[in-house]
């Protein structure tokens, strides 16, 4: 689920003078009048779906890795490429609803470095194309010839990487058949992923070039209102284990202090089982002071019905996204019953 949506968002009730409170994080939770909505059942048909939904408001190409250099230091990358409609029209022109935001990072136990892009619609300066396969923003980009083999390509101020992604698996369809359920009140999304990517290529750092070997996560959400109004944020994993098996979990933070979880538990083949709500247990076990904010970056994970239960623990402790809309967002290791490692990202901790 993760925080794709939020910088978008806030544009979007920046924009149309709409106010945020009591309308989810980040304004997610807001009526989305005259925008299309996710609908059970749904029939995807690739590799067009791999494109943009401009009928949608909300929608995001998301990579994370966890990677190691040669003398074995952990390393983690994000590329995400969001897209928000100010409007339920579409149009090729400069007068275009569509907002496009590309944010990049690479952490290490001792470092943390961002960027972040903006553009506008209609101009070329960013976008997604379905065959070949082409998303992009400035000269930031993830694309290939397929979906299955893809160059990604990003740099800030003091870092860049170009890698090569490989995936040695199939798509995987979170919910019922990738139509994903947020809340009681039934908001949706259409969600899908591709965890099984293998990855090479160069890290650039301060230290200079870095060859990095890993592994990396893709996933792909679209929605008009993924929020109820009532969520004031999320807690999201996705989680390899060193058996073969994944995981990708999460918790929506509801304000009268309860919890909506989902989740979807993943075989070496692709193979599939949706967790449904309170199947999935996350807890914090420690409390990091972040850029002057308290941040759970230890968590206790528990799926009893295939006998996880786990440590969660940030590599970096102050992955801090300081982008225009906060968030926490880094690799973590796993311990316990399995052991692994993954993604953790944290938002409304404000």
């Amino acid at each position: 689920m993760n925080v794709r949506a939020a910088l978008l968002v806030t544009l979007l009730a920046v924009a149309s003078a709409l106010p945020v409170v009591a309308q989810g994080f980040a304004g997610m939770g807001s009526e989305a009048e005259g925008f299309a909505t996710p609908t059970p059942e749904p029939q995807f048909s690739f590799p067009a779906d791999h494109a943009a939904h401009p009928a949608y408001r909300i929608e995001w190409w998301y990579l994370t890795a966890n990677m190691r250099g040669p003398d074995g230091t952990a390393y983690g990358l994000q590329w995400t490429l969001f897209r928000s409609a100010l409007a339920p029209y579409s149009t090729q022109d400069w007068d275009s609803p569509q907002i496009w935001f590309g944010n990049a990072a690479v952490t290490s136990a001792n470092a943390h470095y961002t960027s972040e892009r903006f553009a506008r619609g209609g101009t070329g300066q960013a976008g997604v194309t379905a065959a070949p396969f082409n998303a992009w923003i400035d000269e930031w980009h993830m694309r290939g010839d397929s979906f299955d083999a893809l160059k990604l390509r990003a740099a800030g101020p003091e870092f860049s990487y170009d890698v090569s992604l490989q995936a040695k698996g199939p798509l995987v369809f979170h919910g019922a058949d990738g139509y994903s359920v947020k809340s009681q009140q039934g908001q949706a999304s259409y969600y899908y992923s591709q965890p099984f990517f293998e990855l090479t290529g160069t890290l650039t750092l301060p230290e200079g070039d870095i060859p990095v070997t890993g592994t990396a996560w893709l996933d792909r959400e679209w929605s008009s209102q993924p929020l109820a109004a009532d969520q004031t944020g999320w807690d999201w994993f996705s989680i390899s284990f060193e058996e073969g098996q994944k995981l990708m979990g999460f918790r929506l933070r509801q304000a009268d202090g309860s919890y909506y979880t989902s989740g979807t538990w993943i075989l070496p083949d692709g193979t599939t089982t949706a967790l449904q709500n309170g199947s999935f247990d996350a807890t914090p076990l420690a409390i990091s002071d972040v850029d002057r904010r308290q941040v759970p970056t230890n968590w206790q994970v528990r799926v009893p019905a295939y006998g996880v239960d786990i440590k969660v623990g940030a590599v970096n402790p102050n992955a801090w996204m300081d982008m225009a809309v906060p968030y926490w967002e880094g690799p973590v290791q796993v311990s316990g019953s399995h052991s692994g490692k993954g993604y953790l990202e944290m938002t409304g901790y404000e």
